[in-house]
Formats: structure tokens, sequence, C-alpha cells
């Protein structure tokens, strides 16, 4: 008796190259920043603007306990509004529902280490520690576990060690 044909397997051909990612005109590559003279050298792991330095946390009005980290030079506050482009750091949209802090209505600076809190002409006025209310482009040294009041909303002041 014959012995069964041999089954032969089929050539193997080798994977193709992986093909390198290559932008797009829809999707163009990130412009990359280049220092300008004088300007601050870039950020490193330890300095780096992403680590939080500071935050607010509610106190009193929409959501008590809710945080906001403070992760950037300048930290807007107010309520969102797409139709008007404006988009604050510390967006209490959510927890304002009574409109009673303005879209653009305050701004934490952090200027050599010392944050400063300033009103940008609100409505309904920006106060620390129950104070006079703040004139609008005054800036008011902020420390440690001082209280804002915007509109309605009652935001105290950390520091992040």
């Amino acid at each position: 008796m014959p012995a069964p044909p041999a089954m032969s397997s089929p050539p193997v051909t080798p994977a193709p190259p992986p093909v390198a990612a290559v932008p797009t005109a829809s999707h163009p590559a990130p412009p990359q920043k280049t220092p300008t003279p004088g300007s601050p050298p870039p950020a490193t792991s330890s300095t780096s603007s992403s680590v939080p330095r500071a935050k607010l946390v509610i106190q009193r009005g929409g959501t008590v306990g809710k945080e906001f980290l403070l992760t950037e030079t300048e930290s807007n506050i107010g309520r969102w509004d797409a139709d008007g482009g404006i988009f604050p750091d510390v967006d209490l949209d959510q927890d304002d529902p009574e409109a009673k802090v303005s879209r653009r209505h305050a701004r934490i600076v952090c200027q050599d280490g010392q944050y400063v809190l300033e009103d940008l002409g609100s409505t309904n006025g920006t106060f620390v520690n129950r104070g006079r209310r703040l004139l609008p482009g005054n800036r008011h040294p902020l420390n440690d576990g001082d209280e804002i009041i915007v509109g309605k909303t009652f935001l105290k002041f950390h520091y992040i060690r």
C-alpha cells in the first residue's frame, strides 16, 4: 500500500516592516516651543507647572468639599460659557445655581511663590476673610486657610505641601 501524499505547508512570507506615523494635513505635528531671550528655562519635573501648588475647596454653596487644583501661574475663577469662549480654570457653573458668580469673576496669580487674588470687575464682588469687597484690579495676597467668597460660593485657599 502506497503512503499517503505528504501535506506541504504554504510558503511563509515575512511581515512588512512597521510604518512610522507621519503627520498629515488634518493632524499636523504640534509646534515646538523655542525659548525667547529673557524667558525662564523650561520647567523640569520638580518645577513643572502641572504639579499642584495650591488648591481651592468649596466650603459653602454647590458641592461642598469639591477641590480645584491651582496648577498654573494664573487661574481664572468664573462660570463656563462656550458661546462666549469663557472656560475658567475654577469653573463654578455647576456649583452656582443662582448664577451669582460672574463669567469672569476673579483671578488667582502666583508671583514669586506668593498667591494673590484679584477681582475682575464681577457683579457681586470678591471678598477675603469676610472683609471689604476687593476693588477690581487690586491684588490681595492670599495666606493658607484664607476664605474667598465669590457670589454666594465660599472657597478655602490652601497651599499644598
